[in-house]
């Protein structure tokens, strides 16, 4: 009652109610809410000619002076936003923690360097497999698990990412330890040669990344982000509700695992050679890393937290070993000023203000700035 007098009194000279914590964020928000669909449209125009001129030299020599700037694109920066989309649908939209989710890259990696070294399929077609086999392996894994909520769904999780390295170590038929050498690349498209060339790769990576995103968007304005949003931040109220919280949570899992097998083909094709030791755990925590920094449920935020994640260390090369430490040290240090996030959406704001985290629940409950301690968290 306190805060909403609080609020009431707040006033503009205009006479018209302020609002409390506005940040420049959500102005941007609003004004793109309201844009007409010529000024979306230039937008987007922007954003894709900027794609387009990125791997430019120049950029180049400020963004990444002792790498490769395209190559840097294509991995870390382009797989990491691959890989964040994914799990922001995971994570941010149906609010499960997920620490295995880099099993899902490895089974489409894996999946192009045996079809394509074994029995000769080509890039596109195992690309299709590759996803398919991705999205089954999120059902098998979801379909026993996903009554579990919060921490134990997040220890299930780390144990199947675990699993899939450690067969893939000790089956020789898909190379061991050893891994699988000459992964084929990508047939020649409109005259261009996937072969030393860089420039090719980073920008089939760029069409991947646009197709994830109309995706992950149509899917988050649709009746199933709906029911996301309503399990994600009170499972039991959505349940009683009439919404089937198995089959959504089960869909996310798949649709999250599907562009996790993606990114595994498209980097397997670049990178010629995989091995077990691809695939760590430290993999998935970085890409959580990611959504959160950026703001878990918000694409552009989640876009942006990949990017941070994937370019600060390769930009920061010449620090050695200490760039790591550093980067932990941002990292924690956001978390401490700004734990909703670089670019949080207000949905997300209100719910960690409300005690929740942020991200529903998931085992994480903690109290907001603006709240008193939930009960989960006073018990």
């Amino acid at each position: 009652m306190k805060g909403n007098e609080q609020v009431a009194e707040k006033s503009s000279e205009n006479g018209k109610p302020a609002r409390a914590g506005f940040h420049p964020v959500d102005g941007l928000r609003d004004w793109w809410a309201g844009a007409p669909h010529w000024q979306r449209y230039g937008v987007y125009l922007a954003l894709i000619i900027g794609a387009l001129i990125l791997p430019a030299p120049a950029i180049g020599s400020f963004m990444s002076p002792e790498s490769d700037w395209t190559t840097v694109l294509i991995f870390p920066v382009g797989t990491y936003i691959l890989l964040a989309i994914g799990l922001n649908i995971v994570v941010g939209h149906a609010g499960m923690l997920d620490l295995g989710f880099v099993a899902f890259f490895a089974i489409g990696a894996y999946t192009l360097a045996v079809m394509g070294t074994k029995y000769g399929w080509s890039f596109w077609g195992s690309l299709v497999l590759g996803i398919f086999l991705a999205a089954m392996s999120g059902v098998i894994l979801g379909a026993p698990t996903l009554r579990l909520r919060g921490d134990y769904l997040a220890i299930v999780t780390l144990g199947f990412g675990e699993i899939v390295r450690i067969t893939a170590t000790n089956t020789d038929g898909i190379g061991g330890a050893r891994g699988i050498t000459n992964v084929p690349h990508p047939e020649p498209m409109f005259g261009t040669e996937f072969l030393l060339d860089p420039a090719p790769y980073y920008y089939l990576i760029v069409a991947a990344i646009v197709i994830a995103i109309v995706f992950s968007v149509r899917l988050h304005r649709s009746r199933v982000g709906r029911a996301w949003a309503a399990i994600r931040e009170d499972e039991d109220a959505a349940e009683l509700m009439g919404v089937p919280t198995f089959k959504f949570k089960l869909l996310a899992f798949a649709i999250g695992a599907m562009l996790g097998g993606m990114a595994g083909v498209v980097y397997a094709s670049k990178a010629v050679f995989i091995e077990p030791n691809n695939f760590p755990f430290i993999l998935s925590a970085t890409i959580l890393a990611a959504v959160v920094l950026g703001g878990a449920g918000n694409l552009p935020g989640v876009i942006l937290g990949a990017f941070l994640v994937a370019w600060l260390p390769e930009r920061f090369r010449f620090l050695s070993e200490y760039r790591i430490l550093i980067f932990g040290g941002v990292l924690v240090l956001m978390m401490a000023l700004r734990p909703e996030g670089l670019l949080p959406s207000r949905q997300r704001k209100a719910e960690l203000r409300e005690g929740t985290g942020g991200m529903g629940a998931m085992g994480a409950e903690v109290a907001g700035p603006d709240s008193e301690a939930s009960a989960e968290v006073t018990k």
